[in-house]
């Protein structure tokens, strides 16, 4: 196949995901909305409208309300056509469990699901998502929640030693033919939770979560995006030069004496790198008023002025599984956008 034709085929399937976009936006529309919210031609619409349509992508509804002569024909995007599924894997308190949740492409859950496993590994992950796609066979994307730093697919740093130096991003990719994400869990959670505030501007917050059996993490957006890191190693709060071992550092966060002063340490280290506007506290070892006790710990390192927001995130479940299925959403279209980009 020449260039010639590579080109033509890589123009026509960035207007299509154009054209998706759209619909999938304002929900419904003539063939002049989506020309005009795409910059496309009434022509090129037409003709990608009827494609999607005859392959059941597209829907058409009731006519637009007419002022006179023939109506428009309204199209809706079939929200059904395609599924994902968001699989968040934890680990707390000696237990392990894979959560997961079939969503459409307006990130609707029309199926979820919990398992206990003693053993989270690949292939165990794998089983899940092939009966899943069986289940399922519109299944387009699957994205994965670890409790561990991700580089390029790759789990580096984890609490669940069967997944490290695993490339199970391209596995399951390549296995399935589907996109595929694989990433940290506080990144996740706090990109949910920022999108959840919708914020008139882009801002920088911090969800910091302290959980029975594990060692401390954070997620951070920086001006609206999550900040990952050279390696994809920030937030890993647990390496901080605290003075103190990992063993004793986990020692003393689950004994109630010292839990607030250590905690505060690593918190007051974010407010001075990233000097967010807010951070949200979350973890099985916080408790509602421990949200004060850490503030007031951490005045003794940072000036008032410089103090962001401090807040009890109650339900971080809930936020992290939002993240995912935006996150896992979002990757169905950046695979043009970034072949759009020459990369």
């Amino acid at each position: 196949m020449n260039s010639i034709t590579n080109n033509t085929m890589l123009v026509k399937q960035m207007n299509q995901e154009k054209v998706r976009q759209a619909l999938i936006a304002m929900r419904t529309a003539t063939k002049a909305m989506v020309a005009q919210a795409t910059t496309l031609s009434i022509a090129t619409c037409n003709h990608i409208l009827n494609e999607l349509l005859d392959a059941g992508e597209v829907l058409e509804v009731a006519m637009d309300d007419s002022k006179g002569g023939r109506p428009a024909k309204m199209y809706q995007y079939n929200m059904h056509h395609s599924y994902i599924i968001a699989a968040v894997i934890k680990t707390e308190a000696g237990s392990r469990s894979l959560t997961y949740a079939i969503a459409n492409l307006a990130g609707e859950i029309v199926d979820q699901g919990y398992e206990e496993h003693n053993r989270i590994d690949p292939a165990f992950i794998d089983r899940v998502i092939e009966r899943l796609i069986l289940q399922y066979p519109q299944i387009r994307a699957v994205g994965i929640g670890v409790p561990g730093a991700v580089d390029q697919g790759v789990i580096n740093v984890s609490d669940i030693p069967e997944l490290t130096n695993v490339p199970l991003e391209a596995f399951i990719r390549e296995k399935h033919k589907v996109e595929v994400i694989l990433e940290n869990d506080m990144n996740l959670t706090v990109y949910g939770f920022y999108h959840k505030q919708g914020y008139d501007e882009k801002q920088t917050v911090a969800v910091v979560t302290f959980i029975d059996g594990s060692l401390p993490g954070a997620g951070m957006m920086v001006d609206g995006r999550i900040h990952r890191g050279f390696t994809r190693f920030a937030g890993e709060i647990a390496f901080l030069p605290l003075g103190i071992s990992q063993e004793a550092q986990f020692q003393q966060l689950h004994d109630r004496k010292t839990f607030h002063v250590l905690a505060a340490r690593s918190v007051a280290s974010l407010i001075a790198i990233l000097n967010p506007e807010t951070i949200a506290l979350t973890g099985s070892l916080v408790q509602p008023a421990d949200v004060n006790i850490i503030r007031q710990e951490c005045l003794k390192y940072i000036p008032d002025m410089h103090m962001p927001q401090m807040i009890l995130l109650e339900h971080p479940d809930q936020d992290y599984m939002y993240g995912l299925i935006a996150r896992t959403l979002e990757s169905l279209a950046y695979s043009l956008e970034l072949v759009e980009k020459g990369k």
